[in-house]
């Protein structure tokens, strides 16, 4: 598969949160959303930092607001992983469609001496697998490997070459793209938050949507 350029990003969780980061990934959702690109989003993630986020607040808020972007941009989003992954890392990580990761990855979210860091990678991480899966990881910083989160459904892939991996999937990347992954994406993130009669709205309206699309 040949990834556009301007789709793709390097994201290093060795390195603490800058504004740096916060404007390269809102840069990344600009391109993303751009009438003429055709995706996949990609993010290359890896590394974890030496200690818990001491960046100031507001800094944090706008790193959040940045993910939630990536989440509704309306192309396939995947992220690439290997090694140790926390911070920024692990955080992209989990506000991706697919993940593939290397044999011998593990995911680390950030802590230092007050215990791990409570952002919203714990929210993303519960949601995504359940609090009992995750409670060690959360509670004692017990790294998730590889393996583990395969079994979970966290990642979906082990590959020795995740790119290769990817590549593979070039033609159901393709047909996500072309269908628009924004809407039923957003559906599954609200699942487990929104009672039926709220959620029924949401998806009769995309259905209404689908079916219109059908019949042009």
């Amino acid at each position: 598969m040949n990834h556009s350029p301007e789709l793709l990003l390097d994201l290093d969780g060795s390195r603490p949160l800058s504004p740096d980061t916060v404007a390269a990934l809102n840069a990344l959702c600009d391109r993303a959303e751009d009438a003429d690109a055709r995706g996949p989003v990609v993010l290359t993630v890896t590394g974890t930092p030496a200690t818990a986020p001491a960046g100031p607040l507001p800094l944090v808020n706008k790193w959040e607001r940045a993910l939630r972007r990536l989440e509704r941009v309306d192309l396939p989003t995947v992220a690439l992983a290997g090694g140790d992954c926390g911070g920024v890392a692990l955080e992209a990580l989990l506000a991706t469609d697919l993940r593939i990761a290397r044999p011998g990855t593990r995911l680390l979210p950030a802590a230092g001496p007050a215990g791990v860091w409570p952002g919203m990678a714990l929210y993303r991480l519960a949601n995504q697998i359940g609090v009992a899966a995750i409670r060690r990881t959360v509670l004692l910083g017990t790294p998730l490997t590889a393996e583990r989160a395969v079994a979970l459904g966290l990642l979906d892939e082990l590959a020795a070459g995740p790119a290769a991996a990817l590549a593979g999937l070039a033609d159901t990347l393709a047909a996500l793209a072309a269908d628009g992954p924004a809407i039923r994406r957003q559906l599954l993130l609200d699942a487990t938050t929104t009672s039926f009669e709220e959620a029924l709205g949401r998806h009769l309206a995309a259905c209404d949507r689908t079916l219109r699309e059908v019949a042009r």
